[in-house]
This record gives C-alpha cells, structure tokens and sequence, in this order.
C-alpha cells in the first residue's frame, strides 16, 4: 500500500510540474519573447544562489550529523596516519569545493543577460594556463607522496616481533593459519587442498615445519600492541582482505603472496566500551566482487591480552594432528590404555575379598 502512495505522489508531482511550465510558456508568449526570457533569468540566478546556500548548509549538516558515526576512532596505529592523510586531503579538496561553488553559482547569478553588458572575448591567457596547471600539480604531487609514504610503511617490513599469520581467502570464507613453536609456516601444494582430507591450505606433510601449524577458520587472534604482519593468499579467485576498523586494505591474488602489517590498540573488549556496542566485532571483510556468495564473506577479528592470546593458542590443535590423530603427543597410548584397564579395577576387586 505505501508503494502505491508513492507511485501516486510521484504521478501527481509530475502533473503539477508539466501544468506549471504550460502555464509559464502561455506567460511567456502573452508577455513576448524577450521579456519572457529576462525574467526566466533572473528567477535561474536567484534560484542559483538559493541552492548555493542550501547546498553548503547541507554539506556542513552531513559533516556534524555522520562524523566520527562511520568508522569511529582508529583502531590501529597505522590507521591514525592512515586517517591524517585524508583529513589532509579532505581539508584541500575542501577549501577548493568552497571556493569554486561560491564562483559559480555567484558569476551565474551576478553576470546573467544584461542589455547594458557585452561579454568580454579573449581566447588565450598564459598567466591563467599557468595558475590552474602548477597549482594543482603541485597540490596533488604533495597528496601522492603523503600516499606512497605511508604506503611503504604499511607494506614494508614488519618489525622482528611481529605475529606472522597467513589469511587466505577462499569461496567464500577465511582461512587463517599460525606458525608453530618452531615458527616457520610449512610447505603448501594447491593440488593437496582437500576439505574433504581437512586439508584446507594443501600443506605438505612430509615437511615437518607443517605439523606444528595451527589452522583455524573465520575467526583470527592477534595481540594488543603488537605488530601483526598478514600474509595474504587466495585459493580460487581475486579477494579482497578489508580492515576498516585498522584503516588496512590489501587485495588477495592467487599464486602471488601480499603482505601488509599494523599495530591494534584496543582489545575488543576495550572498544565494546568505547562504543557502546556490547555485540562489537573487529571484522575482516572481502572488498573485491568474488562470486555470488560475495556478501556473506566475513571473518571476525579477536584483539587480545597477550595472556589470553597464548592460552588461546595452546588449546588449538595442529592442522597434522587434526588429520593424523594418532599422531598426537598429547593423546593417550593404547597399551597405556590396556595397563590402565588391567590395574585400575584391581583396588576393588581387593576390596571386594577383604570384605
């Protein structure tokens, strides 16, 4: 029923705007050509400043209405360079919107059809050629180094601290893996993937540096404060690791490792207060269309103590283990089993005699 309405409103609005300008063209042709067209001027240049006006009001609306509502704060150390870089180039860009809008809409206004004025013709001006081809160029030069500064920074080398973790992006999930207490990621083959082998990533298993690697999926731990570098791979088609939170954003391409890394400053638990949000979550998403299931490409995110991190880590179980349970160190030998049966019931059955 509202769709109705609507459409009705919308059938009426355009009724009333095609009886107006019939009605302004019998005026027009009532009053004559020439009177017509000065006064249709002179309502376009006052209709000009009106939505000059309007128009910067509602800009300056949005701005207090929606700032700081969006993304809120930076949630990484990077992301705050990150976040100075635009407020640089939005103060800019900023002060030339202004100040060309104002000039166009006012010389529309104050330069419309004038019988007592002729418009001054000149086809060349190298003084002006100059200002708007240098100004600009020396504008954006600046813009761009600040861009390729910071990033270098975000895609150059992590610092020796740093918590290595693989993410790879599949059809249409996340896949995160974490080096063992040796630290090195295991050897992968794309043609020993097989979720149905829980061999999600193709690691090898005759590399031993693949039997301690835990992988994990659609939820990723990292350590407040500490640098986390992110290597990132696909498995079938383009992706797209996007980090708004952290200002982090890097395209995941099959057969060709990327790699980027960050600082988070805040627990999640932290930003749940500073939000306000009990249900926050630090989310990874994929910023590159990769198929139908496109949207439902969410990770979670999980910022920590560093207590709560290696206590996390402790319990997961190595990927080789997952798949060779009998592999397991930690897993209870069969004879100790069977000596475990044998003696076990032994104090009872004593008891059982003494009796």
């Amino acid at each position: 029923m509202s769709t109705f309405f609507l459409l009705l409103i919308l059938l009426f609005g355009f009724l009333i705007t095609f009886q107006i300008a019939k009605a302004s063209e019998y005026v027009g042709v009532l009053k004559g050509e020439k009177k017509n067209f000065e006064s249709n001027n002179r309502v376009n240049g006052f209709l000009m400043i009106v939505f000059l006006v309007l128009g910067l009001v509602g800009v300056y609306w949005c701005n207090e209405l929606f700032r700081g509502k969006i993304v809120g704060e930076s949630a990484s150390k990077h992301g705050e360079q990150i976040d100075t870089m635009l407020y640089i180039t939005i103060a800019i860009t900023g002060v030339v919107f202004v100040i060309t809008q104002i000039l166009l809409f006012w010389f529309a206004y104050k330069y419309q059809y004038s019988e007592k004025r002729k418009a001054h013709y000149f086809p060349h001006d190298n003084r002006l050629e100059v200002i708007w081809t240098v100004v600009p160029a020396i504008a954006l030069t600046v813009l761009v180094g600040f861009g390729l500064f910071y990033w270098f920074r975000i895609t150059g080398d992590a610092p020796e601290n740093a918590l290595q973790v693989e993410v790879t992006g599949k059809q249409f999930g996340w896949i995160f893996r974490y080096p063992g207490k040796d630290k090195v990621f295991g050897k992968k083959y794309y043609q020993n993937i097989s979720d149905k082998d829980n061999n999600s990533l193709g690691l090898i298993w005759d590399d031993a540096s693949t039997h301690d690697d835990v992988v994990v999926g659609n939820e990723m731990y990292i350590v407040k404060n500490q640098p986390v570098k992110l290597i990132i791979n696909s498995r079938d088609v383009i992706h797209d690791v996007g980090l708004v939170q952290f200002r982090q954003k890097m395209d995941a391409v099959p057969g060709t490792p990327t790699t980027l890394w960050f600082v988070p400053k805040f627990t999640t638990d932290e930003m749940k207060k500073k939000t306000g949000n009990p249900d926050f979550e630090y989310e990874i998403s994929c910023d590159q269309m990769c198929g139908r299931g496109h949207y439902t490409m969410r990770g979670i995110i999980k910022v920590v103590e560093e207590d709560e991190f290696k206590l996390w880590l402790l319990k997961q179980k190595p990927n080789y283990v997952q798949v060779f349970p009998d592999k397991d160190p930690n897993a209870a030998k069969p004879a100790d089993s069977a000596k475990a049966a044998v003696t076990l019931p032994a104090p009872a059955a004593t008891a059982s005699i003494a009796k």
